[in-house]
């Protein structure tokens, strides 16, 4: 075998390994879109079911699955998420609903921003303001400081 021939082996050869790690369950696109609104609670991704990138996670395939039978059985989106959400909790959710106490987690970011741009506000129309004049100094008393001042200055000489 040539070099260039033996080169192009090596290349097929390494080619197929790198394809024999890529996770062969392609999703499709209606379990992933389902799978988009649950939060994957494996513990070592932040990611959703419908995106996983885990090969084998033991919570994303399973669900996986799971919604893909419930959608051939003719189960709506809603009814699928709200039975994850009955057994998991909210937090099989990636959103959490906009009501009660999760509403806090909406507004938060938003009243800390406008509390902090009031909080420049506030500095810079302070810093703003003109100092107050310095206090008239009697010149009889300046006078005096200047004497002891030019004392010292001669006896460092």
């Amino acid at each position: 075998m040539t070099k260039r021939a033996s080169r192009l082996v090596l290349l097929l050869i390494t080619s197929y390994l790198c394809l024999a790690q890529v996770s062969s369950d392609f999703i499709p696109a209606d379990v992933k879109r389902v799978g988009s609104r649950l939060a994957c609670l494996c513990g070592a991704c932040k990611n959703s079911v419908g995106d996983c990138p885990m090969i084998g996670c033991h919570y994303a395939a399973p669900a996986r699955d799971r919604i893909g039978q419930m959608l051939k059985d003719g189960t709506a989106d809603d009814a699928i998420v709200n039975i994850f959400v009955k057994e998991q909790g909210i937090k099989a959710l990636v959103v959490p609903p906009a009501e009660g106490f999760n509403l806090l987690a909406w507004w938060m970011p938003v009243a800390a921003i406008l509390f902090g741009l009031m909080a420049i506000y506030m500095w810079i129309s302070r810093m703003r303001k003109p100092m107050p004049a310095a206090p008239a100094i009697d010149p009889a008393v300046l006078e005096k400081y200047r004497d002891s001042i030019d004392k010292n200055l001669a006896k460092l000489e």
